[in-house]
């Protein structure tokens, strides 16, 4: 009996069985009619009780997961619906999906024909990384007479990780590799010129680059041929987090560090797929999470494992232990992007000679972040003086940005300076752009 319901239409007829025994006091030949309606009432329950509860596998329902979540994008959660019953049933499925996407209104109401089998979707966006616990699958099955409901519970437990976004890596993969890399569709990458190791001499055929024509051996065949590059492999590019208090701020839901993991994983496929070592590490008051650079088969699924349940600890980054760190471990000149967040010239002063002692080895590229709010602040157009304001102490803001782009620039360190939704294009963007120029 556990699982009986009764619905409120069974409660709205008794209740207008109640309203004619009161009438029934005022006028006696209704109190017939009063307890002719209550023992309808009293068999329509019987016979819908029996409808839904004489069969006994009369719903089955799956709850079909995908190995993982991938943070930050729209997973698809799917629900395989099988019905038994001779007739037409509305069902209502109640999901107990985790607690972490606090969607306390969770429910899918459906009319379906007897004997069918249907399969559902809806779609789940989680904002961290971590363990998502779903609980039951709850499936409430009506039958046309809607007095009472038989709920039906499946998969009581099951638990499902979130990892940085791995989503989107394929459509990466296949625009890296065409060299046709978008930023909204609208930003190609620039192909700057050729690497320095050399592949073939070719038959120059029209669209060829009328620079790499090799003039010997044109001699030699009495025909034009071209030199063929590839791009160098087997480089070693290093993706370093900084996981202190800065990186903590959150946008769209994400933090800044959630977006510096997700590009992380993002790069290191398109750098395997490359054929360059990837590796990785974080830091803040120590380096941690260290994965050193290789290209074997497993090296994605190590780094994504080193990715999945980084955390920032709150506190003020330790530039001169991660100088130390990348000396003593990082011993072949390497790209290093490093993931931070400066908000003021007086901040990289700070770190300054650690970052020159860093570039001074390696290519150096500091990645750090447009704020979306104060972006908003200066597009928007004030409409009084507290706004204008507003507006003045946020381009103030932008301009010491731009201060810190020159900043570095002037020691030789590359710099990467975006919105946090774009950073995964943006990253890629700068990998290949540096590859194309073969300046490592």
């Amino acid at each position: 009996m556990k699982n009986l319901y009764i619905n409120n239409h069974f409660f709205f007829a008794l209740f207008g069985v109640g309203i004619a025994y009161v009438l029934a006091f005022f006028f006696a030949f209704l109190m017939v009619v009063a307890h002719g309606l209550l023992i309808v009432l009293f068999l329509l329950f019987m016979i819908d009780f029996l409808l839904l509860f004489n069969q006994k596998n009369a719903v089955q329902a799956q709850r079909i997961l995908p190995e993982k979540l991938s943070n930050g994008d729209q997973n698809s959660i799917k629900i395989d619906l099988k019905i038994n019953y001779p007739f037409t049933i509305t069902t209502k499925i109640i999901d107990e999906i985790p607690f972490q996407f606090q969607k306390r209104d969770f429910l899918i109401l459906r009319t379906i024909q007897p004997k069918k089998n249907i399969l559902f979707e809806y779609i789940l966006e989680p904002k961290q990384r971590g363990e998502y616990r779903f609980g039951s699958l709850n499936i409430f099955a009506n039958s046309p007479l809607n007095l009472v409901s038989r709920r039906f519970t499946f998969q009581k437990d099951a638990l499902l990780p979130s990892y940085p976004s791995f989503i989107h890596l394929r459509k990466y993969e296949l625009m890296a590799l065409q060299n046709e890399f978008l930023l909204g569709g609208i930003k190609k990458i620039r192909k700057l010129g050729h690497t320095i190791e050399f592949e073939q001499i070719k038959e120059y055929v029209p669209g060829d680059d009328v620079r790499t024509i090799n003039w010997k051996a044109t001699g030699k065949r009495n025909q034009l041929m071209v030199n063929q590059f590839q791009d160098e492999k087997s480089q070693r590019i290093f993706m370093i987090i900084d996981k202190g208090r800065t990186m903590q701020m959150p946008f769209n839901g994400l933090s800044l560090l959630d977006y510096s993991i997700n590009a992380t994983l993002a790069l290191s496929h398109i750098i395997l797929k490359k054929s360059d070592r990837a590796g990785m590490m974080t830091f803040s008051k120590t380096a941690e999470n260290k994965v050193a650079a290789d290209n074997k088969s497993g090296q994605l699924k190590k780094i994504s494992q080193a990715l999945y349940n980084i955390q920032t600890n709150f506190f003020e980054s330790d530039f001169s232990r991660l100088y130390q760190e990348v000396k003593f471990t990082v011993g072949q000149r390497s790209l290093i992007l490093l993931f931070t967040n400066f908000e003021t010239l007086d901040a990289v002063n700070r770190q300054m000679k650690y970052l020159r002692g860093i570039a001074k080895n390696h290519l150096l590229v500091i990645i750090f972040f447009k704020n979306t709010e104060l972006q908003h602040l200066i597009q928007k157009k004030p409409g009084n003086m507290q706004e204008i304001y507003d507006q003045i102490i946020a381009e103030k803001f932008e301009y010491e940005k731009k201060l810190i782009i020159q900043e570095l620039k002037k020691y030789g360190i590359h710099t990467v300076y975006t919105l946090p939704e774009n950073l995964n294009i943006e990253v890629i963007n700068t990998y290949l752009e540096i590859k194309a120029r073969g300046i490592l």
